[in-house]
């Protein structure tokens, strides 16, 4: 007779979860909530479309961390109903279908315990990504542009809303760089430990002597921070340059000079935009971009800790906080934290979480050193 006792495990689970609930303050997310939908039902709210954008983009994300946190417990008690009916009916395939909705559940609130590992001033926020080719010709363009699709990838597996604000292309293969946003509850916390000098080593499908290439690019990930408009910018302070948008061959792209390039002079933070339609969308989303990262170097330099967020990427040798093996040993290994992957085309592919939740856990230990 069919006998499944997965009690202890979902009661370790339900412990954990009790924990999260704590942390992540459940109450206070409601009241959150409530008030954020007050705001959003006033008539006159897209009167100020910017001001209606933060409050439905706030309540939109309180009710989705409400949501994960409320649905988890619901799964926790329709797990225990079905391994009681595959008890009860001596049914595997019901037995089957418990077990797999353990693992799944253990996995899910495995990653959101990490979550509440993340505590940093500026990790609830949205984050914005910006991929540089380094040091290998053609290699390191493809590799940029593989880094793109690979977080581009991981953010459709979660249903992150993901805006690509910008992208340069090069001449051969791939990107020179590209600047996409990714619009979630702690995108930033989760997203930053992704910062860094990543390496690629694979035999070059550019190359005609089938040789082993080593290639780098710079992962740079910053906070979208609403404040940052209290940045004030001299015009004087900025050189403003409008080309024409452009995209690989074959590409339709806008005929009109509508993307715009931020240059700070006082910095030389340098920041271009051609997604939307019109120069003045362009440029105020650059502004935006700008804004941010000025704040954050003020802060930095404020608290001595320049680096820290945004950091300065060299994207060649000596600094790299990744490596992916493409010949021989296909590897993936995150050299601060150890995890590895023996599956490249999947990491590629977008499977992460592995090792954004050993790079959490990382960070906090490192910060509590």
């Amino acid at each position: 007779m069919l006998e499944l006792d997965l009690s202890a495990d979902i009661q370790a689970l339900r412990l954990t979860y009790g924990d999260i609930r704590e942390v992540i303050d459940v109450d206070t997310l409601r009241s959150d909530i409530a008030r954020l939908s007050e705001e959003a039902g006033v008539p006159d709210l897209w009167d100020d479309p910017e001001r209606a954008q933060k409050v439905t983009s706030a309540l939109s994300h309180r009710q989705s961390a409400l949501a994960r946190v409320e649905g988890i417990g619901s799964r926790l008690d329709d797990l225990e109903v079905l391994v009681g009916l595959a008890n009860e009916m001596g049914d595997e395939e019901s037995a089957v279908e418990a077990r797999a909705e353990l693992n799944a559940l253990t996995e899910i609130i495995n990653q959101l315990e990490v979550q509440t590992l993340m505590d940093g001033e500026y990790d609830e926020r949205s984050a914005i990504i910006t991929i540089r080719s380094g040091a290998g010709g053609d290699d390191a363009t493809d590799f940029a542009e593989m880094l793109m699709r690979m977080y581009l990838r991981w953010a459709e597996r979660h249903k992150y809303p993901v805006k690509v604000l910008d992208t340069s292309y090069a001449e051969g293969a791939g990107i020179k760089s590209a600047t996409f946003e990714i619009d979630a509850p702690y995108a930033f916390g989760t997203v930053s430990v992704e910062a860094g000098t990543h390496r690629l080593a694979r035999i070059s499908p550019f190359g005609s002597a089938d040789k082993r290439q080593t290639s780098f690019a710079a992962v740079e990930v910053i906070p979208l921070m609403e404040e940052a408009t209290e940045v004030d910018i001299p015009e004087s302070d900025i050189r403003v340059d409008v080309f024409r948008s452009s995209g690989p061959g074959g590409q339709s792209v806008n005929t009109t000079d509508s993307a715009v390039r931020l240059t700070h002079l006082p910095t030389g933070i340098v920041v271009s935009m051609q997604n939307e339609k019109s120069q003045i969308q362009n440029r105020a989303a650059a502004m935006r971009v700008l804004q941010t990262r000025l704040l954050l170097l003020q802060k930095e330099e404020e608290a001595a800790k320049k680096k820290e967020l945004a950091g300065n990427i060299t994207a060649s040798w000596g600094d790299q906080m990744r490596s992916y093996f493409l010949y021989g040993q296909q590897l993936v290994k995150d050299l601060r934290t150890g995890h590895e992957s023996g599956n490249p085309a999947a990491v590629f592919d977008g499977d992460l979480d592995g090792f954004i939740s050993a790079g959490i856990r990382w960070r906090k230990r490192k910060d509590e050193d």
